[in-house]
């Protein structure tokens, strides 16, 4: 099947597993279309089940423009783990006004202030062990909860290449291990000034001020793109 095509394989449909060629041949299509192309593209596999996540982090609004160009509907998942700085949660609510985004935000089942009361501050990178507790309880497992209730065939993202080393292993076009759809990455080599220049085309806000407690680090992992993730959503499920 081409980059072109707009309806999935049989294979592609029933399992939501493709073959492993057939994703590398979806790559080597992919990368020399747009960004809003390959969001056409994914919309168009998905048999009407596509989703796009965000975390409303720098440059978020990017792929969330890309999202309701090709399905103005389009569920948006968001998991809102109480942690946000203001600025954050202010530039979510101006871009879920100004798109008009379908929002669809997820919560832990611990507030924040219990989380922190019962085991205490939020961990430092000096404790991967207890980072990796923390985003099991206030973000996987709430990712988890919402990708089992939206059901998407096709998860659209905003990763990029640049982002960390994990990611740099990956591609536009993935097959998700931990939640089972296809994930779709349209910005995935684009560059920050690559993305300073289409938010400044189609005037759209940036946020700064954005911290992720379930990282702690931009060069870490939460687990929503790591291969432990599936595991510690179910365990904090529990």
């Amino acid at each position: 099947m081409s980059a072109n095509s707009s309806t999935p394989s049989t294979k592609a449909a029933s399992t939501n597993r493709p073959a492993a060629e057939e994703i590398t041949r979806w790559n080597s299509d992919l990368r020399v279309k747009s960004p809003l192309e390959i969001v056409r593209w994914a919309v168009a596999q998905a048999g009407g089940r596509a989703i796009v996540s965000t975390n409303f982090r720098p440059y978020e609004a990017a792929i969330l423009h890309l999202a309701v160009q090709a399905q103005p509907d389009i569920p948006v998942l968001w998991v809102d783990h109480g942690y946000n700085r203001p600025a954050t949660y202010k530039h979510a609510e101006e871009l879920r006004t100004r798109l008009k985004l379908n929002l669809k935000p997820f919560l832990p089942r611990l507030t924040p202030a219990h989380r922190d009361a019962i085991y205490g501050p939020i961990p430092t990178t000096e404790d991967e062990e207890g980072l990796k507790k923390f985003s099991a309880v206030m973000k996987l497992e709430p990712f988890q909860r919402g990708m089992r209730e939206l059901a998407p065939t096709v998860w659209i993202t905003a990763l990029r290449k640049v982002q960390n080393p994990n990611r740099a292993g990956l591609d536009i076009v993935s097959a998700d291990e931990n939640f089972g759809a296809l994930k779709v990455s349209p910005l995935f080599y684009h560059t920050d000034a690559d993305l300073d220049a289409y938010l400044t085309q189609h005037q759209l806000p940036n946020e700064w001020d954005y911290f992720d407690p379930a990282k702690a680090d931009e060069k870490r992992e939460c687990g929503l793109h790591a291969s432990w993730g599936k595991t510690a959503a179910g365990a904090a499920a529990v």
